[in-house]
């Protein structure tokens, strides 16, 4: 497939659903296929991150066991950042 270049995708749904989903896309201020592609790339991005398995080589195992038994750095940006609150409790 080519950059900037996009595909159709046919999702069947019930007209239940459908009424669902434009109910959604309307509270979200957007078009139903908007919605629907947002919250899908949305839903896989998640599912791929969940999905995610790391290999640490046989090798490294002992020097990640030191690292995760290290004591905790202070970091002050980070401690500025979780004593502030979030955008939407402003």
């Amino acid at each position: 497939m080519l950059p900037n270049s996009n595909s159709v995708l046919s999702v069947r749904v019930s007209p239940n659903e459908r009424n669902l989903l434009e109910i959604a896309a309307e509270q979200a201020r957007t078009n139903l296929s908007d919605f629907v592609r947002r919250k899908a790339i949305e839903a896989a991005e998640m599912d791929v991150l969940d999905h995610r398995l790391v290999m640490i080589p046989a090798a490294d195992w002992e020097k990640f066991e030191a690292w995760v038994d290290a004591p905790a750095k202070d970091i002050p940006a980070l401690r500025k950042l979780a004593a502030s609150l979030p955008a939407w409790r402003d």
